[in-house]
């Protein structure tokens, strides 16, 4: 009985570390960068099925958010830029269970730059 438990223990803890590693979400890690010029304020970013934002990036800063996609559509963007004027860029389309980086780059005079680095999917 107890080379049994002996022998069943390691495997039951290799079975459940197994379990975990092969379970895992597909998250989009989403970087806004602000090579502007000045600051920006009300940033919003739709994404299919949601929706995140912050307040304000200050010029040459990075926001940083994680988000899962749940259904397929283009990613875009929503800020006010240093001179107030509302600016809005649609991106990439994006797939229900994709995951990787996406790096969103805001430049002078409202142009958006965007690098996907994503994989997965439906």
């Amino acid at each position: 009985m107890m080379k049994l438990k002996s022998i069943c223990l390691p495997i039951a803890v290799f079975l459940t570390c197994l379990s975990l590693s092969a379970c895992h979400s597909a998250f989009v890690q989403t970087s806004i960068v602000n090579h502007s010029g000045g600051p920006v304020q009300l940033i919003e970013v739709d994404y299919p099925s949601a929706s995140f934002g912050t307040q304000e990036i200050a010029n040459d800063a990075t926001y940083q958010y994680r988000f899962k996609i749940q259904d397929s559509g283009p990613v875009k963007i929503t800020f006010t830029g240093n001179s107030n004027k509302t600016y809005t860029a649609t991106g990439p389309t994006l797939s229900e269970g994709q995951q990787g980086n996406l790096t969103i780059t805001l430049e002078a005079n409202g142009k958006v730059s965007w690098i996907p680095q994503l994989s997965g999917g439906k």
